[in-house]
């Protein structure tokens, strides 16, 4: 049974759950919307039923659970303007400290934001000892990203998987605009962020870009199909918003959403923001980013051939699963042709690198290592 379909069963039946600025920041304000978090399954958290009116529920925010800033895991923060996709794209980076570096590519799931990745971009960047970067951005739809044209968020966002693709593609052409000059690039995707990313490697190729290899994390094509009629379910389920940030935070981590309290508290805050002015009072003061259910006309096409394109990569292929996660029989007869490296980590939800952000590194480092340095007549993994 895969991670989502177990999700959504497990939202359908759990009990109501116990309730200084980054490098380019502008304000302390705006390094504060930071700190916001990401959602399982790569379409939202695991919620359960919240039963207690909102006037009841109101607390003090608690501590242990207040926002932690993000420029202790990423050297800058910045916008970076892609006019061909008429995107001002929030970018968060850490450059390889030599020329012959390598950066990997972090592409997150739906409803997270770049920051997602926080706590792994650390723990690469310190065992690779700055040898490999790491850039993280927020999609379209999602986190800081922004449209040129009209500054403020659209009610919807056009999230089809090729737009997304051509996004990536357009980002990395600005970043780095001579692919002959420029790192080469391990392209990283979570859920939604995996298929994105498998479907950008051949693009990237075509304009000569240097693709060591596409790492998918926790999602297998036939099982996220099987489990997506639950979604309304478990989007049913989950809270309209929050009174504060920590509310947020320590609704992530008692929910098993993200069970790394020091990940969320730099990821949950970028999720989130504050609700428009006019709000009734009874409203929550924080609200989702990304309005997940109105993504669901895309959520087939996310997925839908995502196997047989990640077995057709011309790279080095991983795929990361959560537990016990099975593969489907397309995957299965790729592992038996020895068409890509599998890893599974245990004790790990679906958000693998917030829940163990060292084991994942410890996973994508070696998987780098192996396939940046390839001794001369020994194949890549995957490699035919």
């Amino acid at each position: 049974m895969s991670d989502l379909y177990r999700s959504a069963l497990q939202a359908r039946f759990a009990k109501a759950p116990q309730l200084p600025p980054l490098p380019g920041e502008e304000d302390e304000d705006d390094e504060a919307e930071d700190h916001v978090g990401a959602l399982p399954g790569g379409m939202g958290p695991p919620a359960a039923p919240s039963r207690t009116p909102r006037a009841v529920r109101k607390h003090s925010p608690k501590a242990d659970f207040a926002p932690l800033s993000a420029s202790g895991y990423f050297d800058q923060a910045t916008q970076v303007s892609v006019s061909t996709s008429d995107l001002d794209v929030r970018v968060y980076y850490t450059p390889p400290k030599f020329e012959d570096g390598t950066v990997m590519i972090c592409h997150h799931g739906a409803g997270y934001s770049g920051l997602t990745f926080a706590c792994m971009a650390k723990e690469i960047t310190d065992m690779t000892k700055g040898e490999c970067g790491v850039l993280a951005y927020d999609c379209r739809g999602h986190g800081k990203t922004k449209h040129i044209s009209t500054p403020e968020f659209p009610e919807e966002e056009n999230l089809a998987v090729d737009v997304l693709t051509d996004d990536l593609a357009n980002l990395l052409r600005v970043v780095f605009p001579d692919a002959q000059s420029a790192p080469s690039l391990l392209l990283v995707g979570h859920s939604l962020g995996g298929s994105v990313c498998v479907r950008a490697c051949p693009k990237l190729q075509e304009h000569r870009y240097r693709i060591t290899g596409v790492a998918v994390i926790d999602v297998v094509e036939e099982f996220t199909l099987e489990a997506l009629p639950l979604m309304h379910s478990l989007l049913n389920a989950r809270p309209e918003g929050f009174d504060s940030p920590e509310e947020a935070i320590e609704w992530h981590v008692k929910t098993n959403t993200i069970r790394n309290p020091a990940s969320a508290r730099v990821s949950v805050p970028g999720i989130i923001v504050p609700a428009p002015p006019g709000s009734p009072p009874s409203s929550p003061a924080y609200l989702w980013r990304t309005p997940l259910r109105s993504t669901a006309p895309y959520w087939t096409s996310w997925f839908t051939g995502l196997s047989s394109k990640f077995l057709a990569s011309r790279t080095a292929r991983l795929l990361i699963l959560a537990g016990t996660e099975r593969l489907d029989k397309e995957l299965m007869i790729g592992q038996m042709q020895g068409k890509f490296q599998l890893v599974v980590i245990p004790g790990v939800g679906h958000m693998v690198h917030e829940d163990d952000p060292r084991r994942m590194a410890d996973v994508l480092v070696e998987f780098w290592r192996r396939n940046e340095r390839v001794v001369v007549g020994v194949k890549k993994v995957g490699e035919l």
